[in-house]
């Protein structure tokens, strides 16, 4: 396996991490089994980063990655390095009312992802959301002291822009930034990237198959579940489906002549972007975990870039990543 290093005080990971969340939820029905089946090949296939939220499923992922490891072989259960996200606050009918970053909450937080996840540490701990009433400086504080005592290795951070990147990097060292990046979602290029560059904080970049859409297995006449997210998803809706699908059937062409998949190049387009990025794939599935590992043997020249950028432009996409009431909580879009 492959392995990248996130920004220059955070921890040496594999080069492709897991994301969990569809295990638990926003996707549509879910097979435990499958799940856990998955998270096996992931580590005996030598990914070490696990990431997750307490809030995907209200612990169920964490409980998940919990039995997925007490399962596991030893050698690769010690290896694991799991990254949790905290701070969104749900109903019991599976809503979301907002985000909490006040300093006690951050440790109570912290207090039940540790039991439900069986370890004495989390490697990487972040806020899902900027709290809006809470300076960013005292929900990193909050992090800062949870490392002091033990409880956490590295702060991360989510979805932030610029200048809160650099706020937060004032208070503490700061491992990465997990922020959605693919070719549908290059907003980070114009400033944040290179501000944690400068910051040298790493970047781990979840959504890059845009949650399905340019994975080259979504279809036109596809139904989702009512408990799929993507229904509400602005880039799944109408013309706007039409028009993203008409970017994968560019993408398609250019990776049928390297003979890979359409998955594979687009996996292999954010591995591509720097050393400094860790692109984070959410299979749910072994034949799906099988082929975005792929992308790791694919190697992009000059030419490929160039045809792939000609495909999919920059700002190419149609409608947002994030319904509009999801987009107002985006520290980075704003």
């Amino acid at each position: 396996m492959q392995t990248r290093t996130l920004g220059t005080t955070g921890p040496q990971t594999s080069a492709l991490g897991l994301g969990c969340m569809g295990m638990s939820a926003l996707y549509g029905d879910t097979d435990r089994s499958e799940s856990i089946a998955t998270l096996h090949a992931a580590l005996d296939a030598g990914v070490t980063l696990l990431d997750t939220g307490d809030f995907y499923g209200m612990g169920h992922n964490e409980l998940l990655i919990n039995e997925a490891l007490r399962t596991a072989p030893a050698a690769a259960r010690e290896k694991a390095q799991i990254s949790v996200k905290f701070g969104a606050l749900r109903t019991v009918e599976g809503g979301f009312t907002g985000y909490d970053g006040r300093p006690n909450a951050v440790k109570n937080f912290a207090a039940y992802s540790l039991q439900r996840l069986g370890t004495d540490h989390i490697d990487i701990y972040r806020i899902a959301r900027v709290d809006p009433d809470v300076p960013i400086e005292e929900t990193v504080g909050a992090i800062a002291e949870l490392v002091e005592a033990g409880h956490v290795r590295h702060i991360g951070l989510s979805e932030v822009g610029a200048e809160t990147l650099r706020r937060a990097a004032a208070v503490a060292p700061i491992s990465d930034l997990q922020i959605e990046y693919s070719l549908l979602s290059r907003g980070i290029e114009e400033a944040i990237l290179p501000t944690a560059r400068e910051l040298g904080i790493g970047v781990t970049a979840y959504g890059v198959l845009s949650r399905g859409l340019i994975s080259g297995h979504f279809s036109r006449d596809r139904k989702l579940a009512a408990n799929d997210f993507r229904g509400m998803s602005p880039r799944f809706q109408g013309e706007n489906l039409d028009r993203n699908l008409d970017l994968v059937d560019a993408l398609r062409k250019i990776a049928e002549q390297k003979g890979i998949s359409v998955a594979q190049t687009a996996i292999a387009w954010v591995l591509s972007r720097g050393e400094d990025i860790v692109p984070l794939v959410g299979a749910r599935r072994r034949d799906r975990l099988t082929e975005a590992l792929g992308a790791l043997d694919v190697t992009l020249d000059s030419d490929d870039l160039s045809a792939i950028e000609h495909a999919v432009p920059p700002g190419a996409a149609a409608g947002d990543r994030y319904p509009a009431n999801q987009m107002a909580h985006l520290d980075s879009e704003r």
